[in-house]
């Protein structure tokens, strides 16, 4: 029976694994006749590629279809309840685009996660709670001995909170830029519905709530990983003025390097060190998030170029086994992240 269960899991995972995926690229083809083939490039922008929901934009006017000015190129481009298009015309756009919204749901688990976690651990820090509390506190022990303490020795405690949140973070964006698309996949059942004839259209509302969960990964766009290094970044020199004082801006420099050299490797130690270290955090976690799903895409999108569905098990499973693989590296990318930010905030407490 337990091997029956085990089997009737995978089967409904794989299901839904396929209803999502292929669901994109049903999806992107709608509108297009069968003469003009499979474009893959559509498909990569609407997985991948980000998008403004929700208009939000200081100091500009707003251009409606048919007046001067509006640009129906344009990339944010809007439609009203009446279903009229339009755009901002200057200011500053602040748009809330599916990134954000991905990465307001992630934040959202957090919170339902950890808050009553939290809450029942502290009623009683010594009692095993039960199963939940246990698992979480196992998570943030691991990261408390094997990452912070084990990197800042003894001055860890003021960073537990940092780089807790930042592995949870990005943990949680990871992954739900691999879970399906509860979004998309609500959409597409409700379609079916109408296609049945239960109901007479999509709500727009759930249209609305399949482009808030997109499913769209948040770490795979540089804005975000880039923030995240901007911030442990400033989190370096903070903890260097902390701990060295102003003394840091010389310190910087090792001890015996001769003096013609000092100023070239002042700007190197005191700048270009530290920045590239940022931008070696926001690349690594950028281009590993981002790989995962090219590689899904591609195999899932040799079925439609093909047009051949001989080839669709063996694409499926080659897709189902990088999946897998993706799991993996999500997790792996959010303890690199947290280990290397330890390990550069540990390298500027004291002057070597």
């Amino acid at each position: 029976m337990e091997n029956k269960s085990k089997y009737r899991f995978f089967l409904s995972f794989l299901l839904v694994f396929s209803l999502s995926f292929t669901n994109v690229f049903a999806n992107d083809s709608e509108g297009h006749s069968s003469d003009e083939g499979f474009d893959f490039s559509e498909v990569m922008a609407h997985h991948l590629g980000d998008a403004p929901i929700f208009p939000l934009n200081f100091g500009g006017t707003i251009v409606t279809e048919g007046q001067p000015g509006f640009d129906s190129e344009n990339h944010d481009v809007f439609v009203n309840h009446d279903g009229v298009k339009y755009h901002y015309v200057g200011g500053l756009d602040m748009h809330i685009t599916k990134r954000v919204t991905m990465m307001w749901i992630a934040c959202f688990f957090m919170f339902i996660i950890f808050i009553p976690a939290a809450n029942l651990i502290s009623k009683n820090p010594k009692k095993v709670h039960n199963k939940f509390t246990s698992g979480v506190e196992a998570f943030v022990n691991y990261l408390k001995e094997n990452v912070v303490d084990a990197s800042l020795d003894h001055h860890g405690h003021s960073y537990y909170h940092y780089i807790f949140s930042l592995f949870f973070f990005i943990l949680f964006c990871n992954l739900f830029g691999l879970i399906p698309s509860i979004g998309e996949l609500t959409v597409a059942a409700s379609d079916g519905l109408v296609a049945l004839g239960v109901f007479e259209h999509t709500p727009h509302s759930l249209h609305t709530f399949g482009e808030i969960w997109s499913g769209i990964t948040p770490t795979g766009d540089i804005s975000v990983t880039l923030s995240l290094a901007s911030i442990t970044l400033l989190t370096i020199y903070g903890t260097a003025f902390t701990y060295q004082g102003i003394s840091f801006v010389a310190h910087a420099v090792p001890k015996g390097v001769p003096l013609p050299l000092w100023p070239l490797m002042w700007v190197l130690e005191f700048i270009v060190t530290h920045i590239a270290r940022s931008f070696a955090l926001t690349m690594r976690l950028l281009a590993n998030m981002t790989a995962g799903h090219v590689m899904i895409l591609a195999l899932l999108g040799f079925i439609f170029m093909s047009e051949n569905w001989f080839i669709a098990p063996v694409s499926v499973l080659s897709s189902v086994l990088i999946y897998f693989l993706e799991l993996l590296v999500a997790f792996l990318q959010a303890f690199i992240f947290s280990l290397l930010t330890t390990v550069f905030i540990g390298t500027v407490m004291h002057r070597h």
